[in-house]
């Protein structure tokens, strides 16, 4: 059993595919699996991926028609055998002693999720400050800034944990990782946040980040209203306003806006001129 399974989907990078495998490959701690999963590649993903394959043992290429990277994780979940997992983006990469220090620091506080850092190149640095455990869900939410940053490749997972909870990506969409990292921040019961290496993310301008056409969008949305009915119901007590509301509209009085409603599922909020909340009620429907 490898130390960490690190599960990559591929979908038309040939650009960028050599430096993340790299990043990965060269990781001081060398006990790592390597999940490579070709989403339907046109490009030359599949003849890198293949070339890698052969100089290292350590990754397995496994090549799938294009379904999206929700069906491409999953598959990687389905065979991986490593203690943890970790996910990283093909047009990413990692610091040299990434998953090192996230499964020392693991291991060490019986965590099941370990969490660190992050790059965006040429926009921002999100620090960890300290090595600090959480296991209140509330905590846990707030640590690693849900619904905000919903990211599943700073982290690493506990397999067994992962296979017991059957947390499983959405597939068929885009925005899968939003769902499946409320689910598992929430039923894996210990996180530890790590500091000093970093996962860094590439503006690749054909990424789905950059893409807003009308299905992006409304899968944004549909992953948002998930998350927002999964914290309702296991009534996880978070601020709903940082999630995106189904509607919000504005009571006036002279023309004035004064009172802006934000609805969240069966939640309503009410807030003064859209910045002091006023007061919050369930509504039946």
């Amino acid at each position: 059993m490898a130390k960490v399974s690190v599960i990559v989907p591929v979908y038309n990078v040939e650009v960028y595919l050599a430096e993340c495998l790299d990043s990965i490959l060269n990781q001081t701690l060398k006990d790592l699996e390597i999940i490579c999963i070709n989403d339907g590649s046109t490009d030359k993903s599949q003849e890198i991926l293949t070339e890698y394959a052969k100089k290292d043992s350590r990754i397995i290429v496994i090549n799938q028609e294009n379904k999206g990277p929700g069906s491409a994780r999953n598959n990687g979940l389905k065979i991986a055998t490593g203690e943890y997992i970790g996910f990283v983006d093909s047009d990413d990469f990692i610091d040299v002693d990434f998953y090192e220090k996230l499964y020392y620091a693991a291991v060490k506080n019986n965590a099941e999720i370990a969490c660190a850092g992050y790059e965006r190149i040429n926009d921002k640095i999100v620090k960890i400050k300290e090595e600090k455990l959480y296991t209140k869900a509330e905590e846990k939410y707030k640590a690693t800034n849900l619904p905000k940053e919903c990211y599943v490749w700073n982290k690493i997972y506990k397999n067994s944990d992962l296979r017991m909870s059957e947390i499983k990506f959405p597939e068929g969409m885009f925005y899968e990782d939003l769902l499946f990292s409320h689910q598992a921040i929430y039923f894996l019961p210990k996180l530890v946040t790590v500091p000093d290496t970093y996962y860094h993310q590439v503006d690749n301008p054909y990424s789905t980040m950059h893409r807003k056409d009308a299905r992006r969008i409304n899968d944004a949305k549909q992953g948002f209203r998930d998350c927002v009915d999964f914290v309702l119901r296991y009534k996880i007590k978070i601020d709903l306003s940082d999630y995106p509301p189904q509607y919000s509209e504005w009571i006036k009085l002279f023309g004035l806006k004064l009172i802006k409603i934000r609805k969240w599922e069966n939640v309503k909020r009410y807030y003064l001129f859209n910045c002091i909340k006023l007061m919050e009620r369930i509504i039946s429907e």
